[in-house]
Formats: structure tokens, C-alpha cells, sequence
């Protein structure tokens, strides 16, 4: 139980990766803030829960939780989730930033062409709620002088683009590695680590759902690019996510690991 006494905020773990990290802190001893933009964000990809809510999930481990629905995107909802969770937990030691993902429509993603508000929409959901997150949980993580940041970038943002398509995502997600990376400088003084996964493809509920994901002839040929050849699960980034929130990465900051079964060896 290496996270015995500590409160861990995941954001966007109303279903898929962040709810695998929530549950993964939970059963490792952590209370878990649940925070989406709608709690039942689980609905929307049928993806089925083990109790009524995923606060109620991390309860049965006999962890406190707290569910907050807050926009990533609006500053003043995030400060105002910050304070509830110090007001009603008492402390703030692990901020997952996972919120975001390539939500907008696939085809009008192209480099040359994509529309303003898709852009905006993307480097706002992805890196500036990352970053507004962030600022907001250093406070605390300052005055006791110690916390453990661990942000969410992607595949996408660490490789070659290949025909061009999902632009706003990767440039976002290149940006959440590199942000990783200076802020990791500035507050390591304080006893703050800061560190970022960068997941490959994963078996998530919407990814089974709306990209089809989990189609026989698509995994196999996707797979053939994967050094392990298979797609990984949730829970395969969630142990990575422990790790870098647990005491066992206590000198590792300013580090971007991908999980990915070998795809980032790859170029494109």
C-alpha cells in the first residue's frame, strides 16, 4: 500500500484511462478525485463499472473519493476544484492530468486545412487544461513541499505524423511532453516530481466503440507495427501512472515514458 494517506486527483476518470488510473491509485492505498466533465462519462461507451459511480469503485476499496464535474478548459473551475479537494480531503500529493483526447472529427484533421475552432478546441482540452491544472495544484505542492505530477501525452506526439492527419492532437500532446519537461526544472526545488506517459494504442471503451478498435483485421494489421504485437489495456498505462506517483520514482522527473509495447521504435 505505497500511497497510504494520499489524495490523488485524476482528471477525465469518469471512464477509459482515467478511470484505470483512478482504480489503479485507489487499490494502492490512495483517496481518488474523480473529476470529468460529466461523472457518468462511462455511459456514453457502455463501458461497464464494478459499483454506481467510480467514486463508489474506489470507495469498496475502503479509500475516501470525491467526485468533482469541472471543465479542464475554464480556469476559475479548476482553481475551485483545487480548493474543494484541499477544503474536503485536507491535501493534494498526486495530480494525474488525463482529461483530453482527438475529439473532433477525424477527416478534418489535416495539417493545411483544419478548421480554427477545431484547433483551439483541441489545444485547449488537451494542453491548456493540462497546464491550467497544473498551475493550479503547485500551490499546495509548494507549501508542503513535496507532490507528484503526472501528465498524459500520446504516441501521437512523440512520432512522425505520417499522412497528416490529427494535427491539433499531436501538436497538444507535444506540447504536454515538453511542458513535462520545463516545469519539471522549475518546481523540483520544491520537492515536486513531474512526469508524463505517452501511451500507444490502447483498448479503451471508446476506442472499441468509436474507432473500431478492437475489429479482427484492424488490430492484427496494427499490431504487426508493435514490437510486443499486441494492443495494450488501460491497465498497462495505470501501473506505469503508480509508479510515477508512488515513492519508487522519487528521483525520476522530467521524464516522458511511452507505453506502447515498442510503437514509438517505429518512426511513423
Amino acid at each position: 500500500m505505497g500511497l497510504e494517506g494520499k489524495v490523488a486527483l485524476v482528471t477525465g476518470a469518469g471512464r477509459g484511462l482515467g478511470r484505470a488510473y483512478a482504480l489503479r491509485l485507489a487499490r494502492a492505498g490512495a483517496d481518488v478525485v474523480i473529476n470529468d466533465i460529466r461523472l457518468d462519462a462511462a455511459k456514453e461507451w457502455n463501458e461497464e463499472l464494478t459499483a454506481a459511480t467510480v467514486m463508489d469503485e474506489v470507495r469498496n476499496f475502503g479509500r475516501r473519493s470525491l467526485g468533482i464535474e469541472a471543465d479542464v478548459t475554464k480556469k476559475d473551475q479548476v482553481e475551485a476544484m483545487i480548493d474543494q479537494v484541499l477544503r474536503e480531503l485536507g491535501s493534494l500529493d498526486i495530480l494525474v492530468n488525463n482529461a483530453g483526447g482527438a475529439l473532433t472529427p477525424f477527416d478534418r484533421s489535416q495539417s493545411a486545412t483544419m478548421p480554427e475552432e477545431d484547433l483551439r478546441f483541441i489545444l485547449d482540452v488537451n494542453l491548456v487544461g493540462t497546464i491550467f491544472c497544473c498551475q493550479a495544484a503547485i500551490r499546495p505542492m509548494k507549501e508542503q513541499r513535496s507532490g507528484k505530477i503526472v501528465n498524459v501525452s500520446s504516441q501521437a506526439g512523440l512520432r512522425g505524423g505520417g499522412n497528416g492527419t490529427l494535427t491539433h492532437y499531436s501538436v497538444a500532446k507535444a506540447g504536454i511532453a515538453q511542458y513535462t519537461r520545463v516545469l519539471a526544472g522549475e518546481v523540483g526545488p520544491w520537492n515536486i516530481n513531474v512526469n508524463c506517459v505517452a501511451p500507444g494504442l490502447i483498448l479503451t471503451s471508446r476506442a472499441i466503440g468509436q474507432l473500431n478498435r478492437n475489429d479482427q483485421v484492424r488490430r492484427a494489421q496494427a499490431e504487426k507495427s508493435i514490437p510486443l504485437r499486441r494492443m495494450g489495456w488501460p491497465e498497462d498505462v495505470a501501473k506505469v501512472v503508480e509508479f510515477l506517483a508512488g515513492d519508487l520514482s522519487d528521483y525520476v522527473t522530467g521524464q516522458v515514458i511511452p507505453v506502447c509495447g515498442g510503437m514509438v521504435l517505429s518512426p511513423s
